[in-house]
This record gives C-alpha cells, sequence and structure tokens, in this order.
C-alpha cells in the first residue's frame, strides 16, 4: 500500500491497482463497485451489512474452533464485525442497491473493511483468505438476508403487531356496546357493533401475526456452508452447523442449516414467502386504514361516525381543515409493500442453474417492506386507535332510519312483503319501525322487539 494523494492511496487486488479514498475503510474491490454502478445512489441498508458481518463474526468462531484460523487473527475479525454489527463503521459500505446480482461487491465490501479494522502491526487478516475462510458470496449474501430478515421481523415487525392487535382489541372490547349501520358496497346494510367491526380487524391481524411465523420457520433455514454451487467446496465439515449455531447465539433465534444449499443458493423462495405475507399484511393495514378514513370523513358530509385525532393542519389554503393523515400514510405505505413484493417475485423466480442473480434487490425490498409495515403498525396502535373519539348521535340518527332493519321481518311477513316496507320507509324518509307498524298486522311491542337494533347485531332468527 502506497500514498497517491493527500486524499487518496492505491490499493491492489487481483485486476490490479485503484485509487481509493485515504479515510476509506475499504480496499480496490470495494471502489471498483462503487465506480461501476452509479445507479440509484441508494445503499444496501445497514440491516444487510450488520447481517454480513454477523455471518462473518460467526465463520471466525466456527475456523478458530475447527484449528484453521489461528487465535489472533480469529479475534481481531470478531472484534472487527463486532464494530460493524454496533453500526460504528456504516459510512463504510457505499456500494449500490443495483449491483452484481450475486452481491459479490457487497460480501467483498464488508471482507475489506472487516480485513482493515482486523490488521495491525505484525498482523495481517486478509479479506479473502481470513475474513472470508470457508465462505462464498453465493451462500453468505442468501444467509445475511435471511439473518436480516429474521431479527427485524423478531425485533422490530412482530413487537409493532402485537402493539397494534392489542390496541384494536381493547377498543373493540370498549365498544362492544355501540351500534352502527353495517354497510356492504358502501351501501346501508344490517347492523352490528364497533366491538364487532373492530374484531374483524383484530382477527385479520392475528392471522397475518400468524401467517408471517410460519414463514419464520423457512427464513431460520441458512444458506452457509454451500459455498460457490451448493456442494461445499472449501467448507470444512461441521463449519455450516457451527455457524447455525453461533448465529442463533447472537440473536436468540433458532438458525439450522437448510436441507439443501443447492435449494438456498439457487432460489429465494422463503423469502418470497415472507414477502407474500408482508403483502397480505399490507392488506389488513390497508383494510384498517381505509375503515378509518371512511369512518371518520366529514365532519359534516361525510359519515362522520368516529373522530381521529387532530395533529396537523390540512390544507394550506382552507383554515381549520384537518385530515386523516396517518391513515393516508398507512395506505400508502402498504401500497408500496405490494409493488415490493412484485419485484421480489420476479427477483426469486431469477435462479439460474445454480445461483439466484437478484440477491442485492431481495435483500433490499425485503427489508424495506419490514420496515415500512413496522413503524405503519406502530403508528396506528400507538397513536391513533387508541385516541379516535366515537360519534355516537352519528351513529343513532341514520340507524334508526335504516329501511334495511326490515331484513329482520323477512321471516314474518316474506321477503317481498318485507322490501315493500323498506321502499316507502326510505322514500318517505321515516322510521322503519313507523312504517311496519303502518303496512302489517304487528303490534308496535312486537315491532320494537323484532327491529331492536342491539339485537340484530347478535345474529340468528329475530324472535
Amino acid at each position: 500500500m502506497s500514498r497517491h494523494s493527500a486524499s487518496t492511496r492505491i490499493e491492489r487486488d487481483s485486476m490490479g491497482e485503484l485509487e481509493v479514498p485515504q479515510t476509506a475503510l475499504y480496499g480496490a474491490q470495494t471502489q471498483r463497485a462503487v465506480n461501476n454502478f452509479p445507479v440509484s445512489g441508494e445503499a444496501m441498508p445497514p440491516a444487510f451489512i450488520h447481517a454480513i458481518a454477523r455471518v462473518k463474526l460467526a465463520a471466525a468462531h466456527a475456523n478458530e474452533a475447527l484449528g484453521l484460523l489461528d487465535k489472533d487473527r480469529a479475534r481481531a475479525i470478531q472484534q472487527a464485525a463486532e464494530a460493524v454489527i454496533n453500526g460504528e463503521h456504516d459510512d463504510q459500505f457505499p456500494i449500490d442497491v443495483y449491483q452484481t446480482g450475486s452481491g459479490t461487491s457487497s460480501n467483498m465490501n464488508v471482507n475489506e473493511v472487516l480485513s482493515h479494522l482486523a490488521s495491525s502491526d505484525g498482523l495481517e487478516v486478509g479479506p479473502n483468505d481470513h475474513v472470508n475462510m470457508g465462505q462464498s458470496s453465493n451462500d453468505v449474501v442468501p444467509t445475511a438476508i435471511h439473518v436480516s430478515a429474521a431479527i427485524a421481523v423478531e425485533r422490530s415487525l412482530r413487537p409493532a403487531l402485537l402493539t397494534l392487535r392489542q390496541s384494536v382489541a381493547r377498543r373493540a372490547e370498549e365498544l362492544e356496546e355501540v351500534v352502527k349501520t353495517g354497510r356492504t358496497h358502501l351501501m346501508d346494510a344490517m347492523p352490528l357493533t364497533l366491538g364487532q367491526e373492530l374484531g374483524g380487524w383484530v382477527n385479520q391481524l392475528d392471522q397475518a401475526i400468524e401467517r408471517i411465523d410460519s414463514a419464520m420457520n423457512r427464513v431460520q433455514r441458512l444458506a452457509q456452508g454451500g459455498t460457490a454451487v451448493g456442494t461445499g467446496i472449501n467448507a470444512p465439515e461441521g463449519f455450516a452447523e457451527r455457524v447455525a449455531i453461533h448465529l442463533s447465539e447472537q440473536t436468540g433465534l433458532s438458525f439450522r442449516p437448510n436441507d439443501s444449499f443447492f435449494a438456498s443458493l439457487s432460489s429465494q423462495d422463503a423469502a418470497v414467502e415472507l414477502s407474500g405475507q408482508l403483502k397480505g399484511l399490507a392488506c389488513v393495514i390497508m383494510k384498517i386504514g381505509n375503515d378509518l378514513r371512511w369512518m371518520n370523513s366529514g365532519p359534516l358530509a361525510g359519515l362522520g361516525e368516529i373522530e381521529l385525532e387532530a395533529i396537523q393542519p390540512g390544507s394550506s389554503i382552507m383554515p381549520g381543515k384537518v385530515n386523516p393523515v396517518l391513515p393516508e400514510s398507512a395506505v400508502q405505505a402498504a401500497a408500496q409493500v405490494i409493488g415490493l413484493d412484485s419485484a421480489i417475485t420476479v427477483a426469486g423466480q431469477s435462479g439460474n442453474f445454480q445461483l439466484n442473480v437478484m440477491l442485492p434487490l431481495v435483500a433490499t425490498n425485503l427489508l424495506t417492506s419490514i420496515t415500512l409495515m413496522s413503524n405503519t403498525a406502530r403508528l396506528l396502535g400507538e397513536q391513533v386507535i387508541p385516541s379516535f373519539k366515537v360519534r355516537e348521535d352519528n351513529l343513532r340518527a341514520p340507524l334508526e332510519r335504516n329501511p334495511i332493519l326490515v331484513t329482520a321481518l323477512n321471516s314474518v311477513i316474506g321477503y317481498n312483503a318485507a322490501a315493500q316496507v323498506a321502499k316507502k320507509a326510505y322514500q318517505a324518509g321515516r322510521p322503519i319501525i313507523d312504517v311496519a307498524e303502518e303496512e302489517t298486522d304487528m303490534d308496535r311491542e312486537t315491532l320494537e322487539r323484532l327491529l331492536d337494533p342491539k339485537k340484530l347485531t347478535e345474529g340468528g332468527i329475530p324472535e
């Protein structure tokens, strides 16, 4: 290594010499990738880089235990990897997302940074021979995708979803006696309680969590040990198992080698599955967000069933206007996750022979989706659901005039006769009970019993 100028230095790799910023902790291979891929200006997510460093940490432990890496180099690599995992050098990983499809550039970026940090006077730690010992980009990168996604789900997404689920469940219990007009096709339908409506959201969230938990079983199966094509060439016996055990100890998750390294390297099926479940969650979030927006619409010319907390002015020209900004944020985030899943689906089927070559895109989109859903669920659960107010006066008035309540009379007077009562009540703008009393031979007491909106929320045949 020699100095080239005050601001750069010369680094060498198998392809020759290259200028690298003087302050950079990386070497020539990283700089080549920076030069080659000025595509988006977006670097790989820190969580993914940290996951690669976790693999390097685990590999150093495994190689030392197997007698392949001397103690001094092993400890130096481990210390350097821990610093990267802790986010101390995030600015040293500048390679664009849209790079070589195997992610080799990012793997070498981490190898070079760890080599630089671990080397000292009298101790040379090589990026390939030592940091990358027993590994290939082709198994490191798929492993890092799984590790980073699993950590993000466990530490961020799942707690956020539980917060939202618990928040909705509390409000559902509070509002179990509040009756409102149901709507199908956005048109008036039979009544239900707000508690029942929110209870539907609770069940949707429960099932979304269940589906994500199921996908996590496959995500925790790792490619590490497959090396270049899945045969495990240059990875010693026991290496894959030791790396998985150490990654489990690092994270508290249950990682293990996949049953087939050939499948792990050539496909991204588990990532596609998890992305699909995130898309399913996005549909749940979209449903909740849009229901909140509709119920809050108004305050005078809309449904006005609830009042969301006012958190910022809603218009630059209309004074006093307040908009449902957090539900709007939620549905936008959900739409983005649905779009990211489409790209992951395309990337997931881009495994040709022994390697998938859209790995950086899968990593970035998957982590972005997890982040979007985590933050959105937390905002809804902490700021939106607990604070909305119910406008019971706006619920009561249309409920009393709802002609669809006549459905409760189907078993008594028949569908056609009930339809005539409903039409007359709607055209006259009168309560259904008044028209039914005029048009049938039932007394007021019977009609009050049959048409009681609260009792109609309990199902069955009115008696």
